[in-house]
Parts: C-alpha cells; structure tokens; sequence
C-alpha cells in the first residue's frame, strides 16, 4: 500500500530522469496533474498528458526535458513536507525570486538553483507565484 502518492511521484520522475527516460507514468490524480503543470511552466518537463491505454486506471504521463548533451534539466528533486512532518512557510519565509530555467527562488546548493511548489489556499503554485500573491502555504517539494 502507498503511503504518500506525492513522494512516490517525484521518486519516479527522480529514477526516470536518472535512467534516462523520455517518458514516465504514474496514476493520475488532480494534484499529481498540477504538480507537472508548475514543472512544465517552470521549464523542468517537456509536457505531460492524461492517457487511458488501462481500462481499469488513468495515468499521467510525463515526458521528460533533457539538454543538447543529453544531460536531465532536473538535476534533484526532494519532498519537504511529509504526512508524519508537515512544513508550512509564511510569505516572509518563501525565498525571493531571480532568474533561470523560468524564474526560481535562489538557495545556494550544488545543483544550482531552486524551485519550490507550495499548496495554498488558492490551490497549487509555485514559490515565487505565491510570494507574488502574498500568500503562504504548504511546502510540497523543491526542484533544481
């Protein structure tokens, strides 16, 4: 049984992109759907699509982005807010925004830079969509 569905989600996108993988699929669900919807706008996925190939499940299924040197645009991904550990940010606390692959909050890591994707209660968005509604929220997850 799957405790945490988001964490299973980044966990195969993480292991797909590692592989070298031009597609990955996973069970739909509507915040798996808006959670691929931020990475496409932040320029991390080429797209994504709900596909019906199961009789018995939905899937959706995310194509990959990779570099002319066939090198993964998304270099990590990590789940911040658990179900057993909840991390909520105030709209102070969310990181401010500069440039790159879209527009990202800046956090000094080896990768580079990096977004983050909140829930709200305006529903789903990216760290700096949030800052920039004045609203805080709920940690999802990063990725850089």
């Amino acid at each position: 049984m799957q405790t945490d569905p988001i964490a299973d989600f980044l966990t195969r996108i993480r292991n797909a992109s590692a592989a070298k993988h031009q597609r990955v699929d996973v069970p739909v669900s509507k915040l798996k759907t808006e959670i691929a919807r931020i990475l496409k706008d932040e320029g991390y996925i080429s797209t994504y699509k709900l596909v019906d190939e199961n009789k018995t499940r939905k899937m959706l299924r995310v194509f990959l982005k990779y570099t002319p040197d066939r090198r993964s645009v998304i270099t990590g991904i990590k789940r911040i807010s658990r179900p057993g550990q909840r991390h909520y940010l105030g709209v102070t606390d969310i990181r401010p925004v500069v440039g790159g692959l879209g527009a990202m909050d800046i956090r000094p890591v080896v990768g580079g830079l990096v977004i983050s994707i909140m829930t709200t209660p305006k529903g789903l968005m990216s760290g700096r969509a949030a800052r920039k509604a004045n609203i805080g929220g709920e940690l999802l997850c990063e990725v850089w």
